[in-house]
């Protein structure tokens, strides 16, 4: 039995029966209207052959590290660089005809299948940026320093692409005012204390692994916070743009996707994790917040309070 408070998703695939109908499976060549907004059920190296070319705007892919991971029955084996590289490739091989020629793409990664993914990346597209956040959960290492970080490249199919950094500020403490003829600049004072929004860096400290108290949060192994997805959809794409998840896991893009006004097609071959996304995607029908993300701007850990009390003004 779970605690009172305890939220965390964790149906099996029976329980699920309901939520697994609604995921579509494919069998041949597919056309737009058929996937959109759907969970697709599958092998996603299988499926991806099996959509239509340039219909994605937006490009969020999660894969299996390179780590020896049990995935709730799907065992995915540690290998070399090599192997991972010919991993990380046939999979670009097959998710780049289906990208517009403006579209942006977000590979996440551990340290360790960071440099393998780069140098795959940069043979196909232009990159941009690397992305570092800070995880926080971890166990301790007792011979070496804790893996607190992951990363987050970020590329573009072309010189042409989205963003938008006015949508992803972040609202910080000022802890020394400073100000012109009497006037705060470049903040502002509130009952709550002195607010400056400002522009994202490379380094995310902000973020916080979903734990078992909050609703978005299941049983998943590897689950990525709305948080962290939602900064990556409203900085490079617009409302109705169309999001590709090939490894949807439990179905964290294709929620915050929806939250966001986004269309969102996900491919995931695990049942339990499409059933954890259905469930979850009918739930953001009633509820859209996104923790940490409130009055148009992010905010960093521990203002649940704060964020509360902006919304309601």
């Amino acid at each position: 039995m779970k605690a009172e408070r305890n939220k965390t998703i964790d149906m099996t695939v029976e329980e699920g029966k309901i939520y697994l109908d609604r995921c579509v499976r494919l069998f041949e060549k597919a056309k737009l209207e058929n996937i959109l907004d759907k969970t697709i059920v599958g092998d996603t190296f299988q499926n991806l052959t099996l959509l239509p070319e340039n219909f994605v705007d937006l490009l969020i892919v999660d894969p299996p590290y390179n780590l020896a991971k049990n995935y709730h029955g799907n065992q995915f084996k540690k290998t070399s660089d090599e192997l991972y590289e010919e991993y990380t490739e046939s999979w670009i091989q097959r998710v780049k005809p289906l990208l517009k020629e403006n579209a942006t793409i977000y590979v996440c990664c551990d340290w360790k299948s960071s440099l393998p993914i780069e140098k795959v990346l940069k043979s196909h597209f232009h990159i941009q940026n690397r992305i570092t956040w800070q995880r926080e959960k971890g166990r301790g290492a007792l011979s070496n320093w804790k893996n607190g970080m992951e990363d987050i490249w970020f590329a573009t199919n072309s010189a042409d692409y989205t963003f938008h950094v006015d949508a992803v500020k972040i609202r910080r403490k000022v802890v020394a005012p400073y100000k012109v003829d009497g006037a705060p600049k470049d903040w502002e004072e509130t009952e709550d204390g002195n607010f400056r929004n400002t522009y994202p860096s490379n380094f995310w400290d902000d973020i916080s692994i979903p734990y078992w108290s909050m609703p978005e949060n299941t049983a998943h192994p590897t689950q990525k916070p709305e948080k962290l997805l939602a900064k990556l959809i409203l900085a490079s794409s617009n409302p109705g743009d169309v999001i590709l998840d090939p490894f949807l896991g439990s179905g964290s893009t294709s929620v915050t996707a929806k939250k966001l006004g986004r269309h969102y097609v996900g491919i995931e071959q695990n049942e339990q994790y499409c059933c954890w996304t259905e469930k979850r995607l009918e739930m953001a029908e009633k509820d859209v917040t996104i923790q940490g993300y409130a009055d148009g701007v992010f905010w960093e850990r521990n203002t649940t309070a704060l964020q509360q009390r902006a919304q309601k003004k």
